[in-house]
């Protein structure tokens, strides 16, 4: 709910608690807006699946980016959850080195797998190319090796059908897409893979108490109150994709509370595994906490001179989860 009173402060100040307790996903799903192009996001997967099913490919959901959440109908201001969706675009085209075919559902102008390279605050794709003497532009020579490798890469796959990038901007956008592809993944049963990376919102205006226009800073004061976002991985896990292979992320910066609060995830809503990580040592160093497994975490360390090489960990992420998935799935099999 929004308010607004007589003194004005800075929207740097504006403090957001929840209202209430979560409401269920049912509810959360009969009371906001599905994005207007999901009939054509689910279309469009459903067709990826079949093909790639058809031709025996693993198929891999990477969820990647941070989602949005707006404050007006006619949306001027929103709360965002930053991410580059850096671990996520990486972590797609370890993915398809590995053979899988990735559904990349990532937050719209987010990284990319493979352009993510070529599109840096530090450097814009201009910055990798230079006009020659007769006027052709060509690739820098200490870029060339790696942008055509990956050029070549990236047109392979796309050329298989082997990459679909649906993407989202706010939270209702992400929440529909995902159970709608969810739901087309059910039926492949443990070979179906759910690489949850995203960075969701914990709290939302539901679309109720939202106002339709511009909140005018003339008006004074602004008061946030906030819902809470409802656990969608417990339905996911236990209705939407219950024989699947879910795989979530768990951010802490206290490490202290890391792998107890992974543990409590994974028994609360009963997935495969978790990859936690902290804050300010997210790219070297990482833990992967299994389901069934009370064996301590299995730690992921880049080594002094794979951080000075650029060594990505997502390479070693992806190896070992596939590893644990294919023990997922041959367990499965012998089940049943």
């Amino acid at each position: 709910m929004i308010s607004q009173n007589q003194n004005v402060i800075q929207s740097d100040s504006l403090l957001s608690s929840p209202s209430s307790k979560a409401i269920d996903a049912d509810s959360y799903f009969k009371k906001n807006t599905p994005p207007s192009n999901l009939n054509e996001i689910t279309a469009k997967s459903a067709e990826f699946i079949a093909t790639n099913t058809k031709l025996g490919r693993p198929v891999v959901l990477v969820t990647s980016g941070g989602t949005t959440v707006p404050l007006e109908n006619n949306t001027v201001r929103f709360v965002d959850n930053f991410s580059a969706g850096t671990r996520g675009a990486i972590s797609a085209e370890f993915f398809l080195k590995s053979g899988y075919s990735v559904i990349f559902l990532h937050r719209k102008h987010s990284l990319q797998p493979f352009n993510r390279k070529y599109a840096t605050p530090e450097l814009g794709f201009l910055d990798f190319l230079f006009i020659s003497q007769e006027g052709t532009v060509k690739i820098k020579p200490q870029y060339e090796e790696s942008l055509i490798h990956d050029i070549a890469l990236f047109n392979d796959i796309i050329s298989q059908n082997r990459l679909y990038m649906p993407t989202f901007i706010t939270l209702s956008d992400y929440l529909f897409s995902l159970r709608e592809i969810t739901n087309l993944l059910n039926p492949l049963g443990p070979n179906a893979f759910f690489y949850l990376a995203a960075a969701v919102s914990d709290f939302f205006i539901p679309a109720d108490k939202m106002v339709e226009h511009k909140i005018q800073s003339s008006e004074g004061e602004l008061s946030l109150t906030m819902n809470q976002v409802p656990k969608f991985l417990k339905p996911l896990v236990n209705s939407w994709a219950p024989n699947s292979f879910v795989v979530s992320f768990k951010l802490e910066t206290d490490p202290n509370l890391l792998e107890a609060k992974a543990r409590l995830s994974l028994e609360k809503y009963g997935h495969q595994a978790v990859v936690a990580n902290i804050l300010h040592t997210r790219k070297n160093v990482v833990w992967i906490i299994k389901r069934d497994s009370m064996d301590k975490a299995e730690e992921i360390r880049l080594s002094d001179e794979e951080i000075k090489n650029h060594v990505e960990i997502e390479q070693y992420i992806i190896k070992k989860l596939i590893k644990i998935h294919n023990s997922f799935i041959q367990n499965s099999k012998s089940s049943s």
